[in-house]
């Protein structure tokens, strides 16, 4: 899987902004942003990850104006992280303000439920979303999902989501900030970036102890020796140690689309998506 972004860089396109969804009181999991793998947080690992990602010009971890996500913001100051907070409820106000506030035309946003995120893959989705002719409004890599579950990345203009945040009046469009934009695709144009073999049952992502356990394991076997590891690398070390994949095999297939398919209309049956911060 190459990557687009040299080539984008050489021609001087344009970087995003990358904003992080981060929040401390997941109900699963509380405070699993923060919890560590090498002794160091899993967001300092995905927010070096993301930094390695040549198309994204800097990384802000936006968390809620909430006493308990204190310490997300105490994290980021100390270790020269940039911070927004904003709305616990309303995420798409949380996350419009921000990119506002970073005075960004083009963001990509990632979950902090996604640790393990490639900075390849990012590399990969940016540089579709910024390299056609007629620009999109909106990219990712799981409408439908072809990535691992852990893997997704959002990319699109502010302008589009100052629409979605102007008009969006349903709870699950403000809670989960896009769905008023890639489920129009009449009014938007939307793109998918997909792999060509389909790994999107692989769980990699953050919402239970047992998705902890193996997160650390992945970092615990492959950091030392290539602390930039990629997708690709993880897909063998797990086919090394096949054993890891059944250690949250039993919360694969979450979808939070359940709840609200019947407003839907480019959601199908085999669709996958996370809840998110």
């Amino acid at each position: 899987m190459g990557s687009k972004a040299s080539g984008l860089v050489n021609r001087g396109i344009e970087t995003v902004l990358g904003i992080v969804r981060a929040r401390m009181t997941a109900s699963r999991l509380p405070g699993k942003v923060l919890m560590e793998a090498l002794d160091r947080p899993l967001l300092m690992h995905m927010v070096d990850r993301l930094g390695a990602c040549r198309l994204i010009r800097n990384v802000v971890v936006a968390t809620t104006s909430e006493a308990s996500d204190n310490p997300i913001e105490a994290f980021c100051r100390a270790e020269g992280i940039e911070v927004f907070r904003g709305s616990a409820n309303d995420v798409l106000d949380r996350i419009y303000r921000c990119a506002k506030a970073y005075d960004s035309e083009h963001a990509a946003l990632l979950g902090a439920d996604n640790p393990l995120i490639d900075p390849v893959v990012c590399e990969e989705v940016i540089g579709a979303y910024l390299s056609d002719g007629k620009p999109y409004d909106y990219v990712s890599n799981h409408h439908p999902p072809t990535y691992p579950d852990g893997q997704d990345i959002e990319v699109f203009r502010v302008a589009a989501l100052e629409e979605a945040w102007r008009e969006a009046d349903r709870p699950f469009q403000r809670e989960h900030v896009t769905p008023f934009i890639w489920d129009q695709p009449d009014r938007f144009r939307c793109h998918n970036v997909a792999l060509d073999q389909d790994r999107h049952k692989e769980r990699w992502t953050l919402d239970y102890e047992e998705d902890y356990v193996l997160i650390r394991r992945i970092i615990e076997g492959l950091y030392a020796e290539k602390p930039g590891f990629t997708m690709l690398d993880i897909v063998d070390f797990l086919d090394r140690h096949p054993e890891l994949r059944g250690v949250n095999s039993e919360h694969s297939g979450y979808t939070w689309y359940d709840e609200s398919r019947a407003e839907l209309t480019t959601v199908f049956e085999d669709d996958t998506e996370k809840r998110e911060q």
